[in-house]
C-alpha cells in the first residue's frame, strides 16, 4: 500500500532498466561492508528480456521494488525494494507474486541466496534455511544464508 493507494505488480521492460539499477546501487542495505556488491552493477535490457522480472509499481508510476525469477535451476536471484518503501508491505506483496509465479512454472521449490540483512524477512515469510553459501572473494566478500521456499 502507497500513499496514493496499493501498489500493482507487472513485468518488467526493457525500458525499466536504468530505474531498477538505480534502485540496486542505491539501496541502503548495501552500504558500509556491502558496497562493493552493487558498485558498477547493472540490471539490463537484455537482463529483462531473457529472465522473469517483475516490478512493484505505486499508482503515480514509481518503482518501488522488483525481483527476478530464475525457472532453471529454480532461484530468486534478485530482490529489492526501494528505501523509502521499506515497511509498507512492498516485500511482502512482491513475495506473494514470486509464490504464485512459481506455481504456475510448476516449480516445488525456489532456492533463495540472501543478502544477509534480508535473512530474516525471507524466514518471515516461509522460507527455511538450509545451509551457507560461502565468500567468494573478489565478487562476493562474506558469507550468505541459503534458504529454500516449498511450494505447496
Amino acid at each position: 500500500m502507497t500513499p496514493e493507494g496499493p501498489a500493482r505488480v507487472r513485468r518488467a521492460v526493457a525500458r525499466d532498466a536504468k530505474r531498477l539499477t538505480r534502485l540496486v546501487r542505491t539501496s541502503r542495505a548495501y552500504e558500509g561492508p556491502y558496497a562493493s556488491m552493487v558498485e558498477g552493477y547493472r540490471v539490463g535490457p537484455d537482463y529483462i528480456e531473457h529472465h522473469e522480472v517483475y516490478v512493484a509499481e505505486s499508482p503515480d508510476g514509481r518503482v518501488l521494488g522488483f525481483y527476478a525469477l530464475v525457472l532453471d535451476p529454480p532461484e530468486l536471484d534478485l530482490m529489492f525494494v526501494a528505501d523509502a518503501a521499506q515497511g509498507t508491505g512492498v516485500g511482502r506483496l512482491l513475495f506473494g507474486h514470486l509464490t504464485g509465479r512459481a506455481r504456475e512454472a510448476g516449480l516445488t521449490e525456489v532456492r533463495i541466496v540472501a543478502h544477509p540483512p534480508a535473512e530474516g524477512f525471507y524466514r518471515s515469510v516461509g522460507a527455511v534455511p538450509v545451509g551457507t553459501v560461502r565468500a567468494n572473494p573478489p565478487a562476493v566478500r562474506w558469507d550468505r544464508p541459503e534458504l529454500v521456499l516449498t511450494l505447496r
